[in-house]
């Protein structure tokens, strides 16, 4: 039987970073993770989205010895851009930008391809001696006891550690066995992502383009092949969505092209179309009996102001702290309650915001269409509300 300090179900970058922050911190670090990771762009089953790291995020990546590696690829983003397009014509009719030079000298944060922070990622764990990483294993069992865990892997062989971090997704294997339930909303809506090129620079500009069914946000990327590059996440209602992604891709550009309102000119799929849904989810409890959940094991949110994964790190910070803090108690009850309430309340009222930004952009109603462009232009011509606003898009509590 291996013996590790903490287990981490999940190798995603949530997983990935959690491997990478408390082997940093000196624990013995096993993560396993039933799907070997893609870390090429243009191979098959690449995560094709974006991670945009606001600067919370940033400062934890830079803690544990990961920002480094990533920063030569990484791409600032210095405004955030909201655009109406919620009129009978669907074109831009209320744009409001929201600039860091408000807060900081600093960008909101920082975008990167997601196949690309597997590849680094996987690097730097190479380089930490206690930390071991094992693709196309996975969970299959959990057993738990005051001392310690207990998990069966699917390869079948076992595992003792003092805590179990469950980053293993929506639908967390670890969770289900540690007897944690949830709470889901779904919006009927899928989302879009994909990688596009456009003959107008983007300027460092993250734009969202609010009209009905959801949100298209475009977020900077490096060049590619000597053009401007941006990711996209287009969320629509459901049917809508099936129908954008059968499109041919000729078809394809044109539509997105009209839905981006033409703001960098017209765009270029470059990349293969992902479709997934749209839910909100929250565990009951971030913890169990020598467990902890983090990330979507935790709590799921619509991708608007990248909230997800910042919020995801957000937890691995909580985390990590109280670990660091007193390294003897790892993973009892006191450290795991802890951890609870440092975290569930907060991400609770996060995505009753988020709730309500999605359900906003998804109204077809021109009545309540023309409510939100007023409401839009009401917030950002307030500056004290405007940088309140931006400092909670951050990740800051109040």
């Amino acid at each position: 039987m291996t013996k590790v300090g903490i287990l981490i179900s999940g190798g995603g970058i949530a997983g990935l970073t959690a491997a990478c922050a408390f082997g940093n911190a000196g624990f013995s670090v096993l993560c396993v993770d039933p799907t070997a990771p893609v870390t090429e762009r243009g191979a098959d089953g690449a995560d094709l989205r974006s991670t945009a790291f606001l600067q919370p995020a940033q400062a934890l990546l830079e803690r544990v010895g990961l920002w480094a590696r990533l920063a030569p690829h990484a791409m600032p983003l210095q405004t955030m851009r909201i655009i109406d397009a919620g009129g009978a014509d669907g074109a831009p009719r209320l744009t409001r930008s929201f600039d860091a030079d408000e807060l900081s000298d600093r960008p909101f944060g920082w975008n990167l391809p997601n196949w690309l922070l597997r590849r680094e990622m996987l690097a730097h764990l190479a380089t930490l001696p206690d930390v071991e990483f094992r693709p196309g294993v996975g969970t299959d069992g959990l057993l738990t006891r005051d001392a310690e865990a207990r998990v069966t892997l699917t390869d079948g062989s076992h595992v003792c550690a003092r805590l179990v971090v469950a980053a293993d997704g929506r639908a967390s294997p670890i969770r289900n066995a540690a007897g944690i339930g949830v709470r889901t909303t779904r919006y009927g809506q899928k989302a879009l992502a994909f990688a596009v090129t456009h003959p107008i620079p983007h300027c460092n500009v993250s734009t969202e383009i609010h009209r009905s069914g959801g949100p298209f946000t475009l977020v900077p990327l490096p060049d590619y092949e000597d053009l401007p590059s941006s990711a996209v996440i287009w969320m629509e209602r459901g049917a809508e969505a099936q129908r954008l992604a059968a499109l041919d891709e000729t078809a394809f550009n044109t539509e997105m092209s009209a839905r981006s309102c033409h703001i960098l000119g017209p765009l270029t799929l470059t990349s293969r179309r992902s479709v997934w849904p749209i839910i909100s989810q929250i565990a009951d409890r971030y913890s169990a009996q020598r467990v902890a959940l983090i990330a979507e094991a935790a709590h799921v949110m619509p991708p608007i102001g990248a909230q997800g994964l910042n919020t995801s790190l957000a937890d691995l910070q909580a985390l990590l702290d109280l670990a660091e803090k007193s390294p003897g108690t790892l993973g009892d009850t006191p450290m795991l309650d802890a951890y609870h309430r440092a975290r569930h309340t907060e991400v609770a009222l996060r995505m009753k915001g988020i709730d309500l930004l999605n359900r906003a952009s998804m109204m077809d109603a021109q009545p309540l269409r023309d409510v939100r462009a007023m409401g839009l232009n009401a917030l950002h011509a307030l500056a004290p509300v405007r940088r309140g606003l931006m400092r909670l898009g951050m990740g800051a509590k109040g």
